[in-house]
């Protein structure tokens, strides 16, 4: 992948004054392993972590789906141009939870919904912290499945204008990660905010987020220790 093919047309509201933040947590050279980033989720401690948003107006669910392919990699989507909130993003199948299911059945829910993924392979293998929404303040509760192999996927084209199947280690390549430090407006407190500029598309915000998230449970273990944000 070139660097001139790297991010996409997303719309990045950049408030003025930001500044670069810290490199990379990881090693420069690191190996992802399926069955390693199992063990760590499994050891890992989950907590809410605090974005600076307000309080939640409501609580959704994001299904993160990881298969060895034979790289690990994940599913995300490109959302259509026509919804009502995070238009043309990258994000994770996902959305709020309905009266009645748990934030699990959201989740799967989603994510047939969205790219009609066959719910019954997956195995639940953990859980990122929990995090809210500066923009929607939606509390979000990110979910992480391995499957055995890659799945058969179909976007819904109401809501989905891609399907990515992003491997795990492209997000390692030297100039993909960055990290930029925000003042949110009417805020006094700097916050961290997290990209991967991939092969034509940018991930930004949440996802970006519990991507970071997941790549450092994967290569450091458990991230509890860690200064997060």
């Amino acid at each position: 992948m070139s660097a001139s093919s790297r991010g996409g047309q997303q719309r990045i509201p950049r408030p003025d004054g930001w500044s670069l933040g810290s490199p990379a947590p990881w090693p420069p050279e690191a190996n992802l392993d399926l069955d390693a980033i199992e063990r760590h989720l499994t050891d890992r401690v989950v907590s809410s972590q605090r974005t600076g948003a307000p309080p939640p107006k409501r609580h959704s669910a994001v299904l993160i789906a990881l298969y060895a392919d034979p790289e690990v990699t994940v599913v995300l989507t490109r959302r259509t141009q026509k919804m009502r909130t995070h238009s043309g993003e990258v994000s994770f199948p996902g959305g709020a939870q309905d009266p009645g299911e748990t934030l699990w059945e959201t989740a799967c829910r989603e994510a047939r919904e969205e790219v009609q993924l066959d719910t019954s392979l997956l195995k639940r293998i953990g859980e990122l912290d929990h995090l809210t929404t500066v923009s929607s303040r939606a509390r979000i509760v990110p979910y992480v499945t391995r499957l055995e192999q890659a799945p058969s996927l179909v976007a819904n084209p109401d809501e989905v204008d891609a399907i990515l199947r992003v491997p795990l280690p492209e997000l390692l390549l030297p100039g993909v990660y960055r990290e930029e430090i925000w003042k949110w407006p009417g805020s006094t407190e700097e916050r961290p905010v997290y990209f991967f500029e991939i092969d034509g598309d940018t991930i930004w915000g949440a996802t970006a987020n519990l991507l970071r998230q997941l790549l450092v449970t994967a290569l450091i273990g458990d991230a509890k220790n860690e200064n997060k944000p």
